[in-house]
């Protein structure tokens, strides 16, 4: 049976600048919003760091949008 060594990391990764595989775009929808849209290769070498960079951008604007509607990043209105 081989060995299995887990490996705890204290720090968690955090998406930097936009990476190379990244291409981001401002769009108009049909109701005249501004939306950004952010799209990665699927055979891009740097995928991870590419999906990372796009899944945590995504998560920072739906907590941005749940402060403004909610009073709480989390979506749950904030106790008073």
């Amino acid at each position: 049976m081989t060995d299995l060594t887990i490996q705890k990391s204290n720090t968690g990764q955090r998406a930097g600048k936009k990476p190379k595989g990244v291409t981001t775009r401002r769009v108009t929808t049909a109701s005249g919003a501004k939306v950004t849209i952010r799209a990665i290769d699927a055979h891009s070498p740097t995928f991870g760091e590419d999906f990372l960079y796009v899944f945590t951008k995504n998560v920072e604007a739906a907590r941005k949008e749940n402060k403004r509607l909610f009073g709480s990043a989390d979506g749950i209105p904030a106790a008073k």
